[in-house]
Formats: structure tokens, sequence, C-alpha cells
């Protein structure tokens, strides 16, 4: 039976260090406070004019191609998971095809938020498995602090952010001590606003929109990015915290053990389990329910912030750069974001 493994890793951190200190000097917040609520001590940002999303993922795929003995041009198929893209459209698959020199590849892009890197790494092992393409590149790409509200009015969201990039190159292998087992993605729309960024978007007249009923161009329907929306914050993200949580912690415990039921396996086999680096008393909740040593359990949010669709690709490399990570050992990535949408991948090294 073929499998796909896992064949390069690689990850990109821009240089820029923005501590909790540095943010207590732009908004009303603390160490203590974004620490004790989030875990996170720092993140980095990367450069604003020299760097973005596609820029990012082009490094962290360099190093993953480079690992896994290939050049670019062997590359036969490219996804790239983001919620952050350079451009509206296109996409940033593209871009990375064009940046690194690519054959012309097909480029597909993944929107699912915090999840896209599971999403895309459970496309991505389809066509490695049917045997349509042999030499995957996986890019999880996000340039976050280009778009945050750096006031107190927006410190619950923009401290938890950084950027980053992290990338996988897929092969197909016929071990069976080796590559994706399963994957296994789910979705529930029913709470979709509590965690989004709703413009630009082409939903005017949308609840969200309320406030701007006197403007002519929303009772038009007419308006995509107005001086309005800016005028009243609505251009930045917006998150209901608690109600993310309570979600997160039931689906992360959840998707784990169904990918864990699927293989015939239990918590106790598992050398690995990343999840996405979202919020660190979440990932410690998921631990403690899922009855892990720390050993077993690999958080890194306190040094990076949350990357969203990086986060689990640069883990997953931090990990194994740590020597964490052995050939064979069983492997679990964990994600929940924004749809909701939630999903797991198990994996043996």
């Amino acid at each position: 039976m073929i499998r796909s493994k896992i064949a390069g890793i690689g990850m990109y951190i821009p240089d820029k260090l923005v501590t909790n200190n540095d943010l207590s000097k732009m908004m009303d917040t603390t160490d203590e406070w974004i620490q004790e609520r989030t875990g996170i001590r720092e993140r980095y940002y990367a450069d604003r004019k020299a760097e973005t999303t596609a820029t990012m993922g082009m490094e962290a795929a360099r190093v993953a191609i480079q690992r896994a003995g290939l050049t670019p041009q062997d590359i036969d198929f490219l996804i790239f998971a983001t919620l952050s893209p350079d451009y509206y459209f296109p996409g940033c698959g593209v871009l990375v095809q064009r940046g690194l020199q690519m054959k012309e590849i097909g480029a597909l892009d993944i929107r699912n938020q915090c999840s896209g890197f599971v999403y895309a790494l459970s496309v991505a092992d389809q066509y490695v498995k049917t045997g349509t393409y042999k030499n995957i590149l996986v890019i999880g790409s996000e340039k976050h602090s280009f778009g945050l509200d750096f006031s107190t009015r927006g410190r619950n969201i923009s401290v938890i952010f950084g950027d980053g990039a992290g990338a996988v190159v897929l092969q197909p292998t016929e071990k069976e001590d080796q590559g994706i087992l399963s994957t296994h993605l789910h979705s529930d729309g029913e709470s979709a606003e509590l965690l989004a960024m709703y413009n630009p978007g082409t939903h005017a007249n949308h609840w969200v929109d309320r406030e701007l009923a006197d403007f002519d161009e929303a009772e038009n329907g007419q308006m995509f990015m107005s001086h309005a929306m800016i005028d009243k914050a609505q251009n930045f993200p917006f998150m209901d915290g608690p109600a993310v949580f309570k979600k997160a912690v039931v689906k992360f415990p959840e998707v784990i053990m169904e990918a864990l039921t699927a293989n015939g396996l239990v918590a106790s086999d598992l050398r690995l389990l990343i999840t996405h680096q979202a919020n660190l008393r979440i990932s410690q909740y998921v631990q403690h329910m899922m009855n892990l040593r720390d050993d077993q359990v690999h958080n890194n949010i306190q040094k990076y912030g949350n990357t969203t669709a990086a986060s689990v690709p640069i883990a997953l490399c931090e990990a194994w750069e740590e020597g964490k990570i052995k050939r064979g050992d069983l492997i679990c990535l964990a994600v929940f974001g924004s749809g909701f949408t939630w999903g797991s991948a198990l994996l043996r090294w």
C-alpha cells in the first residue's frame, strides 16, 4: 500500500522580535496579563516592506525541498494554506511557483485558517496515495502583523498573533512503518461569525454592517471597503475568545481520539502530539484530557504566538530539529480554528 511520507521539512521565522513589554508600549496591557491569558511571551513580525506571506513561505519551502534532496524543479504540485494572502487574488500558490522558478505545476490555495495546514496535508495525501503526484510541496504561512489593531481596543486579539512559515514535502512510500496513516476533517459553520474578519468582503447588508445602515453604499449592497468601515474598526479580526475556547477544548480531544481509534491505537502510543498553537491553556487542557506526559506534547506558542496555518508545520519542524522526533515515531497533528473547522492527521515519521 502506498502512503505519503514527509520527506523534507522547513520553517522560517522573521528577524523582528516583539515581546509583551514591547506591546505594552502601544496599548494598555502587561506581560503578566498576556502570559496569564495566552501563555505567550514573545512573537516575531515580518518586515513590513521586504517580507510577505508568500516570500516567507518560499523561505520555508527552500529548506524543506533541500532537506528532501530535491530542487524546486522536482516539485509537481504545491498547496498553500493561509488566511493572510499577499493579494485578495490571486492566491499565494502562484507567487511561490513564480518565485521558486518551478515548472508550470498546479498551485492550490487553502482557506481554512488555523486548520489550513492539516486540511492541505490531507489533500496532498490523497494525491500521493492515488499516484497523481510524487513530490508535493505543502506550505503554511502567515503575516498577521500587517492587519492587527495595535490599540487598547484591539489588544485581546493583537497580542496573540505572530508571523512565520512552515513547509513540508510529501512523497510516496511503501514502507509499512512510515507515512500518514489517516486524516480527519470537520466543520460546523453555525458559529462562523464568532471568529472572523468581516471586511473586506461581499456580505453587505449582513448583520455585521447594521451600524453602517445610514450609508447609502451599505443600503445598496455595493460596499466592499469604505472609510466608514475603517472608522468603526470593522477591518480588523473579531473573536469571541470564551466561545472559541469552549468549542476547542471539546473538539481537540475528539478529533485526536478519532485518528487513534481509526488506526487501532491509544493515546499512550503517541510519541508526540502537536496541536495548533492557539492558546497555551487550550493545549495544556487537551494534554490533561488525553493523559499525556509533558514529553509527549510540543508547545512553542510561548516563543512565536499564534501563527495560524503556519503554527503546526513550524512546531513540527522545531520538534524535529530538536531531536524530539525519530524514524518510526507516532505523531498526531491536531487543529481547530475559524469556521469552525478542525481536524487531525496521524503519521509515522
